[in-house]
């Protein structure tokens, strides 16, 4: 349901703990690593016997890594040739050891930094083991050199990178300033969280995955503050039971709706209907509702007060309305008028359902931050992020450039669940917890896709799931159904209620 995502620091506790208190060596670790890329290299390339391999070693443990590593491919009847960045004798702990067997076998080794690899025979396999995970900051003249040969190698020629393609930010995922491309990459004990961040997978090309060893009683007691949604969390999703009727599916309540604005409410709506919500309505200024109520018969239609804004009356008119609802949809197409600000915050003041805030509800939390103080506990807000910008007062750049931390630092801050969308969308608790999409997918890129979320949330909601399942289930369900559509739309094109309309069947 949730695949754990270690930082490196994480990581590198889980490693170190492991050796401290369980008395696992390094050098074992190191073996089993080497063990289990080479399963994954027979897995993604196949057999190596007779192919020419390159592998290029590292100044620390992601070096003695390929060390092992070509001991096992020469095993398996491989040419193996091994290029060192530091002299022999300035490597030290379990890479010393390693690289002392291979000498003891006599296997080719070359210094790195005297080699004009570019003159190098063009080989079958290239193995990048030049930096770990714990790279941070800007690659060296040198080392951008290594990665610009390697990634101007034909496409023939596979690259497998350990733990990580070098030159990857092992916490973004961002290239420093490029990285590695690899056609493969074999994370030990557990993916990274900066690989499986979408701004990654240009450069880390196929993940696996591999345990080296690490016992679970060491990531049971450190567990990771990240993780990536898989399929299973759909099994959060109440069953669809024979004896359901309309009236125990849930009702759910979207509160939007302004002039030139009645789309958004109306998607939100449909979305619902179509997570099977038993019923739908949508509360708007009493004088927008025929024309919302066209759109789609289905929706019923909760009048407010007179004309077409907000206004206090609207606030009583529903107030009277809301115990029949089992989820509040609150800010599509709600406008940004002062009237609509100063409904939101006469809104909240109410007994409230569980509650989903987007869009222009958004904005009035923006211009009034004191009305986070009255949010319902665990609401779920969903910004993109240039609402993230606006609500938390950095640009959109300083946004984008840490998204997972942004979205933790944020969700604590005012104690929600916080949705920021786009590739990779992240959930974030209160309790500091964050969970990524593993869906990039521009299809979902469309006007009304996030009024399609909400209605999912809203449905989620509406048969009682906890805020946190409710948001995890529905934006991993969200961006199934926009993946389902890049099939039949590979070219974008499709539109928001398609997304809406593919959601049942997604799940089937």
């Amino acid at each position: 349901m949730y695949r754990p995502l270690p930082t490196p620091e994480e990581m590198a506790r889980w490693d170190s703990t492991a050796q401290r208190d369980y008395g696992l060596l390094q050098e074992l670790l190191m073996e089993n690593a080497a063990r289990e890329a080479l399963g994954v290299l027979l897995r993604e390339f196949g057999p190596v016997e007779g192919k020419q391999v390159v592998l290029l070693a590292g100044p620390g443990n992601n070096g003695g890594d390929a060390f092992a590593l070509a001991r096992y491919l020469a095993d398996h009847g491989a040419r193996v040739s091994t290029f060192h960045v530091k002299p022999p004798e300035a490597y030290t702990g379990a890479a010393a050891y390693h690289l002392d067997l291979l000498n003891k076998l006599r296997l080719p080794l070359v210094p790195l930094p005297d080699a004009h690899i570019d003159h190098l025979r063009r080989p079958d396999i290239l193995v990048d083991g030049l930096l770990g995970t714990g790279f941070q900051g800007e690659l060296r003249t040198e080392y951008r050199q290594w990665i610009e040969y390697i990634n101007r190698l034909p496409k023939e020629v596979f690259v497998l990178s350990l733990d990580i393609p070098t030159g990857l930010n092992g916490l973004t995922g961002r290239p420093s300033p490029i990285a590695v491309k690899a056609s493969a990459t074999v994370s030990f004990e557990a993916t990274k969280l900066g690989p499986a961040l979408p701004e990654a997978a240009p450069y880390v090309g196929r993940e696996r995955a591999r345990p080296i060893g690490i016992p679970f009683r060491v990531k049971q007691a450190q567990p990771p503050g990240q993780f990536l949604l898989e399929r299973d969390v759909l099994n959060l999703l109440p069953p669809s039971e024979d004896l359901l009727h309309k009236g125990t599916a849930g009702h759910v309540l979207v509160v939007g709706g302004s002039p030139g604005l009645t789309g958004a409410p109306l998607l939100s709506a449909l979305a619902a209907l179509r997570c099977g919500a038993g019923l739908s309505s949508v509360a708007c200024p009493a004088e927008l509702a025929s024309e919302i109520k066209a759109g789609c018969p289905e929706v019923m239609l909760l009048p407010l007060g007179r004309g077409t804004s907000w206004s206090r009356d609207c606030v009583d008119d529903l107030s009277e309305a809301l115990a029949r609802f089992n989820s509040l949809i609150l800010g599509p197409g709600l406008g940004r008028s002062p009237e609509a600000a100063a409904f939101c915050q006469a809104l909240l003041a109410l007994d409230l359902p569980p509650l989903v805030g987007d869009a222009d509800f958004l904005y009035a939390l923006a211009q009034n931050q004191d009305l986070f103080t009255q949010l319902p506990l665990n609401s779920i807000l969903t910004p993109h992020p240039g609402e993230m910008a606006m609500l938390s007062g950095l640009s959109i750049e300083q946004v984008q450039a840490n998204r997972i931390e942004t979205a933790r630092e944020y969700a604590r801050k005012w104690n929600v669940i916080l949705v920021l969308k786009g590739a990779g969308t992240v959930i974030a608790s209160g309790e500091g917890a964050v969970y990524v999409s593993p869906f990039a997918c521009p299809n979902l890129a469309v006007g009304g896709s996030g009024d399609v979320l909400c209605g999912v949330l809203g449905a989620l909601l509406a048969t009682g799931l906890d805020p946190l399942s409710a948001a995890n289930a529905g934006v991993y369900w969200h961006g199934l159904a926009g993946m389902e559509l890049r099939k039949r739309f590979p070219r974008r094109g499709n539109l928001a209620r398609e997304i809406a309309d593919m959601l049942p069947h997604v799940v089937a």
